[in-house]
């Protein structure tokens, strides 16, 4: 009987000797391989292959009959072009069971496995087993074949990518291999690490049950040299640290957070946080994942370098400002999360610190605060909107309000006040946008400012009395705010602005006679008096002032003939002076009386002039209420301490006592009677035992399966 090669298709994979009874023995020897396949090989990523009709582009495989374990097994991930392959087969669908090797696989699964290699391999519906077959080859490439041989390493940069690509589209869903993957990027990493790792860009890496060990490696680094931790790192050892619970806020908004955490950074720290250094070394070890690799460990020590995440303090600290920033970010986050397309409008941009908007906003806003530092500006709040792009939902008075802490987060004031309770413009009313002063702060509480505010309403409507405000009446008034020296130059910048808006959208005189006239005459007149007391403070009152006020006081119902002795009424001691040909002068104790006197009349005035209180239910600017999401449950319900310890405990799979006595020191923990506490921790959630052994001391694999799942 002549032998033949398989063929694709059938059902058997290989030949075997035959002896029929009572007949010549006839042997039957093993064919050779198809052309090609005869010497085993790797496929770099510029090769190709045709495999049972299928061309597979790409490589990062290995093909050929035989390639030898150290146990004498062949490689599991070995496509041996001698097995038959079946016509059709879906990479969807294992039949039954977990292959740990190309040669388990029936012929309908070579052929759903070497689909998914001829396939650009981003199929999330891929079997996982077809997914860890291809990583096993990938893993035995950089383990084995690198430390052989240099040149296998030119193939690098494009597993790196693929990888990643695996982690991304697989590692998601299991956690298995994205452990594996990670751990494998860590040593490729390690492989070309300086110094001076945390001047460097960073790797991407996706967040796992580890923190990844090149992180870890440039954060001891920082240590070692006493360098300030930089921002992205920072950020990085933030968003990768599985201790840290991250947020909605943190992966709906992942830019937004990102610019965030980077400023919040830089405002604690400037260049960065400095690491005191800790007893626990740093030592990387990682366990193959394949069976053709099996008992196959790969080590690296570094010296002196500490573990930095043995520290809780640093922990600490990143958590609250990852913390802070989710809170800020709540508002915009819930936004997006039911209108997604509001991302990148001013809607969206006004629940964000203007620091951290797009650069073209950004840019408007700086041409803004650039015009209100030439000049005052007064303009419909509908051009202000369309400066900063324009809003496309409606305009309702919380995005009044955001845009008013948009713009003075960006040093520019907004008149009316709407912050502090003046009434909210309508898109077509006009608002008055001022320079403010970054170094002074404005007291809007003070009774001696809503004093001067109020009485400068009062006084504007006064003079706006005959239906017009002239020239000379918003020269006097501004001369009046120059001369109240009791205020702050942001105070006088604020009102000048109030004033000018005044002038454009005056107070109506009927509605000010409505609320003046249910007051009693008492208070009328206490209310005259304080304006009195008011246009004295600067120690002088000229006639124009008298005359002012005689208006003021008609407007009130109270007798003009008595501003002269208001103006001159006794204090604790009379003043000295006597009128001059320009005005009155008063000595500095009578001064110093009337402005504490200004105080007395603040509340009438304010119920007067009250437009509009801010909502109690709205939070403080730079206060947002976040979405309520479930705590983060300790791992095996333990504390923090132990937490960090059980963390730190299996980033590696075997571990001295030494070794864990130093890190126990850095926790504030006793090693004997922490072990015992995380293994009954264990105990009771699985079962098992966390760790065995003493020295050295060995994580059960049993264990890290359990938590994978």
């Amino acid at each position: 009987m002549a032998s033949a090669a398989p063929r694709s298709g059938a059902s058997q994979d290989e030949l075997h000797r035959i002896a029929t009874t009572g007949a010549e023995q006839r042997k039957f020897s093993v064919p050779r391989p198809p052309e090609g396949w005869a010497t085993t090989r790797w496929l770099g990523p510029e090769d190709s292959i045709e495999i049972a009709g299928l061309t597979i582009r790409g490589g990062l495989f290995y093909t050929g009959v035989k390639l030898p374990t150290k146990y004498g097994g062949n490689e599991p991930s070995l496509v041996n072009g001698v097995l038959a392959v079946a016509p059709t087969g879906s990479y969807r669908v294992l039949n039954a069971g977990y292959r740990q090797s190309y040669a388990e696989l029936s012929p309908t699964e070579r052929r759903g496995y070497l689909t998914w290699l001829a396939s650009d391999r981003t199929d999330p519906e891929c079997s996982l087993s077809y997914v860890h077959l291809f990583f096993y080859g990938i893993e035995r490439r950089v383990l084995l074949d690198a430390a052989v041989g240099s040149g296998s390493k030119r193939d690098w940069p494009v597993i790196k990518s693929a990888l990643r690509q695996l982690d991304k589209v697989y590692g998601t869903t299991h956690s298995s291999l994205r452990i594996s993957v990670n751990s494998l990027l860590d040593w490729m990493e390690l492989d070309s690490a300086t110094e001076k790792l945390y001047l460097q860009p960073l790797p991407s890496f996706e967040r796992s049950i580890d923190l990844p060990f090149t992180i870890r490696l440039a954060l001891g680094q920082c240590s070692v040299d006493r360098a300030p931790i930089p921002g992205p790192l920072a950020l990085a050892w933030a968003r990768l640290n599985p201790a840290i619970s991250i947020r909605t806020a943190a992966t709906r908004c992942e830019t937004e957070f990102d610019r965030l955490f980077l400023e919040r950074y830089r405002e604690l720290f400037g260049p960065g946080l400095v690491l005191t250094k800790n007893k626990t070394k740093l030592k990387f070890a990682r366990q193959a994942t394949s069976p053709g690799l099996y008992g196959t460990t790969v080590t690296k020590s570094f010296g002196d370098i500490p573990d930095v995440t043995a520290l809780r303090a640093p922990l600490n600290t990143l958590t609250s400002i990852v913390n802070q920033c989710a809170q800020e970010l709540g508002s915009f986050s819930r936004l997006i999360g039911k209108t997604p397309e509001a991302k990148d409008t001013l809607d969206g941009l006004l629940l964000l610190p203007p620091s951290i908007w797009p650069e073209s906003p950004r840019i408007a806003l700086a041409k803004l605060y650039a015009d209100t530092g030439e000049a005052t500006i007064t303009l419909p709040l509908s051009d202000v909107l369309d400066r900063l792009g324009g809003l496309s939902g409606a305009l309702g008075r919380e995005k009044v309000r955001d845009l008013a802490r948009a713009l003075e987060s960006a040093h520019i004031g907004i008149e009316p006040n709407v912050l502090e309770g003046a009434r909210i413009p309508g898109i077509d009313d006009h608002v008055v946008l001022f320079a403010m002063l970054p170094d002074q702060t404005h007291q809007a509480d003070t009774d001696a400012y809503q004093t001067a505010l109020l009485t400068l309403q009062l006084a504007s409507t006064v003079a706006q009395s005959d239906g017009s405000f002239s020239t000379e009446e918003l020269a006097h008034l501004t001369g009046e705010i120059d001369a109240w020296s009791h205020l702050s130059a942001a105070d006088h910048r604020r009102l000048r602005a109030h004033l000018l808006l005044l002038s454009v959208a005056p107070i109506n005189l009927a509605s000010l006679k409505k609320k003046l006239d249910p007051l009693g005459q008492n208070t009328k007149e206490a209310i005259a008096a304080a304006m009195a007391n008011l246009a004295q403070v600067d120690g002088m009152v000229s006639p124009e002032e008298v005359r002012f006020l005689e208006k003021v006081y008609k407007t009130l119902g109270v007798e003009p003939k008595r501003v002269f002795s208001d103006v001159h009424a006794p204090t604790a001691r009379r003043a000295s002076a006597a009128p001059d040909a320009t005005g009155f002068r008063l000595d500095p104790e009578r001064i110093a009386t009337l402005q504490r006197d200004t105080a007395k009349v603040s509340a009438l005035l304010a119920n007067i002039f009250a437009e509009e209180l801010p909502d109690p239910a709205a939070p403080p600017p730079g206060l947002t209420v976040v979405e309520e999401e479930p705590a983060e449950t300790g791992l095996l319900g333990l504390d923090d301490a132990h937490r960090a310890l059980l963390r730190l405990m299996l980033s590696r799979p075997t571990w001295t006592r030494a070794e864990l006595q130093d890190t126990a020191s850095d926790l504030e923990l006793m090693l004997d009677g922490a072990l015992e506490q995380i293994n009954d921790a264990s105990f009771d959630a699985y079962d098992l035992p966390f760790s065995e052994g003493d020295d050295p001391l060995e994580i059960n694999p049993e264990f890290i399966e359990k938590i994978e799942q």
